[in-house]
């Protein structure tokens, strides 16, 4: 049967992880982003989630991510600091009325779209992870650009996988090149070893999901479809 003939499955509360259940046994850290409006990393400057609200994940994806922090930490000593997972089809909308995203319309647009319509893509499914490299005491690993770096100029984006210039210093270009290189082959190999495909996002370093062709056999979440203590904003 082809992938457009499967009925969407839905997900149901008890296929979901708290990622958070797991920094006292695992090389990970959760800084849920946007539950802080005032987080500098909050690009959104808005509360999209309730400040209680945990890093839901589907379990094949929490497994994966705890499995490739594992990986990263045996050979660098580094820490996964994951800063979202599970966004839900009413924080998707939130995101969308924000001033900022409202000032910058051509961010919904095809091509080169940065934010999904409600219901669309890995992060409403449980199944888009967002994850920077951090040290022994909570230093963020250079990577070239911070968490969500978002530029008006599409055609030169140092978020970019496929980015190599970072400046005139060489070294520290190839220091940046070989973290985000650590932080792929882990979650690469992980899926790999889980049998899972995944898909490192090619405009956002920090990005990785399960395959749209995956991910879209199954519904997306609404908060309001969980239990109240599960639910990402107070919509």
């Amino acid at each position: 049967m082809s992938v457009a003939a499967e009925i969407p499955r839905r997900i149901a509360a008890a296929e979901l992880v708290a990622l958070d259940d797991f920094t006292a046994t695992h090389p990970i850290k959760i800084d849920l982003v946007y539950a802080q409006a005032g987080h500098p990393d909050n690009m959104f400057k808005t509360a999209l989630y309730r400040p209680d609200a945990k890093m839901w994940g589907h379990r094949d994806l929490a497994a994966i991510v705890l499995a490739a922090a594992r990986l990263c930490f045996a050979k660098t000593g580094w820490i996964f600091e994951i800063k979202d997972c599970l966004r839900t089809v009413e924080a998707q909308t939130l995101m969308r009325e924000t001033p900022i995203v409202k000032a910058h319309p051509q961010w919904l647009e095809e091509p080169g779209r940065l934010l999904s319509p409600p219901g669309k893509g890995g992060h409403p499914r449980g199944m888009a992870v967002d994850v920077i490299l951090v040290d022994g005491n909570g230093t963020e690993i250079d990577m070239g650009t911070r968490f969500d770096y978002l530029t008006e100029d599409r055609a030169n984006n140092p978020a970019a996988r496929n980015y190599t210039r970072f400046g005139d210093d060489e070294a520290r270009n190839q220091r940046i090149l070989y973290h985000r290189r650590v932080l792929e082959e882990s979650m690469m190999q992980a899926a790999a070893e889980a049998g899972h495909p995944l898909l490192p996002l090619p405009q956002e370093w920090w990005d990785f999901r399960f395959l749209p062709a995956y991910s879209s056999l199954f519904e997306p979440i609404y908060d309001a479809d969980l239990p109240p203590e599960m639910r990402m904003t107070a919509v």
